[in-house]
């Protein structure tokens, strides 16, 4: 048997993730190589600073701050480096140097996945990016190939395990939202800025590649409708619990009809309400689930740890693995699917329920107003709790479940709400999700 030449791989970033990538390559080759049919042979790591301390131990030699010089070297390259630069230009370099990718830069991916896989397709190349969304959790090979022959209607994902672990805490524990975050913070897994979560944008990103898959067309983050998690309240996380819910932050993907009739696919992240009985219900902590509905396959549920250096790690390793046997068996690979083109609906067309809390006037033909406003506006109320005052003021709170309805006329419900002269506040809206 003729044995294949080793495998040439480059390393970009040496941090949480890739610092595990570069250990378990080092340390377990040969039982990688045994995988593959032929070695795999790290020819180095590219970092901005040598002299920065790391989780595991790299050999000297191997590390450099030449990355361009490293990638056009390469058969495989590996980009743990995120942000958008240089990486997009250093995985361009490698496509066109003819090595193959894997990257779990979910942001490039987002903002600019069609220009790099358009580039690969040019010349040939793959690019694998299974660490790009929910860590360790199988979901983009499943997407992209085991579920590539079947219609996936919807997914309702919990991809962001700052937030569920936020949330979480405040169900579990009764907690605040600030007292929960520097909790997520002390244990690592808030940044010290943590905007990109708590505001929606890493699950943005992240519905955006799973819509992109799911429907075979590409979905731009741009076209992602996001609210963050910073408006929810202990309030509302108890009075959701009351009713039989949990809070989660979901990103969600899902065919749809629009109002003209027209197939389209809509992509957003939003806090919402899922039933207890949903298993997305029972993800707690810093954990990852992704809950797909196909028409072939029916529901099916990925769930396990979003994050994490060698959880992550596992991902880039799967994906090394296939990258690897590719060019030891050759072939094509698999190609991109986003030839569908179907429109981008706004949030206004999709339908969902409404749960409303408000704080109104106490007062003879208050509920009759507030109902003449739901029926105004087209919307059927399903269950309504009224809570008067206990410190002598004349108002009272209602919390209002809606039936099922179009984003639009629950939206203009609530605005109209808010002007009513019976209306002191809207304290707050949640939308319900998974029943």
């Amino acid at each position: 048997m003729i044995e294949y030449r080793n495998l040439r791989i480059a390393l970009l970033g040496a941090g949480s993730v890739g610092s595990q990538v570069a250990d378990q390559i080092l340390q377990h080759g040969d039982e990688l190589a045994a995988r593959v049919g032929a070695g795999l042979e790290l020819i180095g790591v590219a970092v901005r600073n040598p002299k920065s301390a790391r989780e595991t131990s790299i050999p000297a030699h191997l590390i450099t701050t030449d990355a361009e010089t490293l990638v056009r070297n390469a058969d495989i390259v590996i980009e743990v480096m995120g942000g958008i630069e240089p990486a997009r230009t250093l995985i361009l370099s490698a496509i066109n140097a003819g090595a193959d990718v894997i990257t779990a830069n979910k942001a490039l991916l987002a903002h600019h996945g069609p220009e790099i896989f358009d580039a690969a397709a040019q010349v040939g190349a793959q690019v694998f990016y299974e660490a790009a969304v929910a860590g360790a959790i199988p979901i983009i090979r499943p997407l992209r190939e085991s579920l590539a022959g079947d219609r996936v209607n919807r997914i309702l994902g919990i991809v962001n395990g700052t937030t569920n672990f936020i949330l979480d805490r405040i169900d579990t524990y009764g907690e605040s939202m600030e007292s929960a975050l520097a909790m997520a913070t002390e244990l690592g897994y808030a940044e010290a800025d943590p905007t990109a979560d708590i505001e929606g944008f890493d699950a943005a990103q992240k519905a955006s590649i799973l819509a992109s898959l799911a429907f075979h067309t590409h979905v731009p983050v741009e076209s992602v409708y996001r609210e963050g998690i910073t408006g929810v309240t202990l309030e509302q996380v108890q009075e959701a619990r009351k009713s039989g819910y949990v809070v989660k932050l979901l990103a969600i993907a899902e065919r749809i009809v629009g109002p003209d009739g027209t197939e389209g696919v809509s992509a957003r992240v939003y806090p919402a309400m899922v039933p207890l009985s949903h298993p997305l219900a029972a993800v707690h902590g810093a954990y990852n689930a992704v809950f797909v509905q196909a028409e072939a396959a029916g529901s099916l549920m990925f769930y396990g740890a979003g994050a994490g250096g060698i959880q992550t790690a596992s991902a880039v390793l799967g994906d090394l693995v296939t990258a690897a046997r590719r060019h030891v068996i050759g072939g094509p690979g698999v190609a991109e699917s986003t030839h569908a083109t179907f429109p981008i609906l706004p949030i206004g067309a999709i339908h969902t329920r409404y749960h409303v809390s408000l704080d109104i006037k106490d007062a003879p033909g208050a509920l009759a107003e507030i109902a003449s406003i739901f029926a105004k506006q087209g919307v059927s109320v399903e269950s309504v709790e009224q809570k008067t005052a206990t410190d002598g003021s004349l108002t009272a709170t209602l919390v209002i479940g809606t039936h099922e309805a179009i984003e639009a006329d629950l939206a203009a419900t609530v605005e109209a709400l808010a002007a009513s002269p019976v209306v002191e506040h809207v304290s707050g809206v949640l939308r319900v999700e998974g029943l």
